[in-house]
């Protein structure tokens, strides 16, 4: 075969070879190529096998338990929350009325220490007025009550000396008066069932009594101040003092 032919035909044929290297080319390059890398000296394995993807496993049954598992933990936190709640009003309607009842207890007490009290004066009133005694208006009584007014003032005398004088000076009258002894004329007349002049009278008056000279009790018990203190006491007067 001639020379440029034999070049034509090789020409040709390389072309094909060529043309069927770039086919494996782009086959080889739409394949999976496995390459495994090996350490210096050994053997490389290459692999044309296609990656498979992991398997994944999917059950709604998963989502569902987790959603489950969300909304109980949230409906505990709620009813947590509403006991917590709950607790706060119980103790807070406990402590109002625990503070009523001791407002109650205070106010009961308040009404009872007054009550007490009232009884108590009620009682000391009633003390008093059993206490306080009754004279009758007539001598007896005038000298009653004069022995009882000398006695808290501690001036002396008794019944009988005060009666026996009251008899000798004016007869028993509380209005008696002496318009003729030495007195009168000086113009300071005795007066009153113990004939006192008007200076003595003011002088020995004792606190208690009336300040009118002829009042009964209060005449008594300034004469008989008076004679306490000139003759130790109006029994010891037997005569005009």
């Amino acid at each position: 075969m001639p020379k440029n032919i034999f070049s034509r035909v090789q020409s040709r044929s390389l072309t094909r070879h060529h043309k069927i290297a770039m086919a494996g080319v782009a086959t080889l390059g739409a394949a999976a190529i496995g390459f495994s890398a090996v350490p210096s000296g050994a053997s490389t394995k290459t692999t044309t096998e296609a990656a498979q993807p992991a398997a994944v496993a999917f059950s709604t049954e998963q989502i569902k338990d987790v959603k489950a598992s969300v909304t109980d933990q949230m409906a505990g936190a709620s009813l947590k929350a509403e006991q917590i709640a709950a607790k706060k009003k119980a103790d807070a309607a406990a402590a109002a009325k625990k503070k009523a009842a001791a407002e109650a207890a205070k106010k009961k007490a308040e009404a009872a220490r007054k009550a007490k009290e009232a009884a108590s004066r009620d009682a000391k009133r009633a003390q008093v007025k059993k206490a306080a005694k009754s004279y009758p208006n007539n001598l007896d009584g005038w000298i009653r009550e004069s022995l009882d007014v000398m006695k808290k003032h501690g001036i002396p005398g008794s019944y009988d000396g005060i009666k026996r004088n009251i008899i000798r000076e004016s007869s028993g009258n509380p209005k008696a008066i002496n318009n003729w002894d030495i007195n009168a004329i000086n113009g300071i007349p005795s007066k009153g069932l113990l004939q006192v002049i008007p200076p003595t009278f003011k002088t020995w008056h004792v606190p208690g009594t009336s300040w009118d000279i002829y009042d009964p009790v209060a005449n008594i018990t300034a004469a008989c101040n008076y004679a306490a203190d000139k003759y130790g006491s109006m029994d010891n007067v037997n005569s005009a003092y």
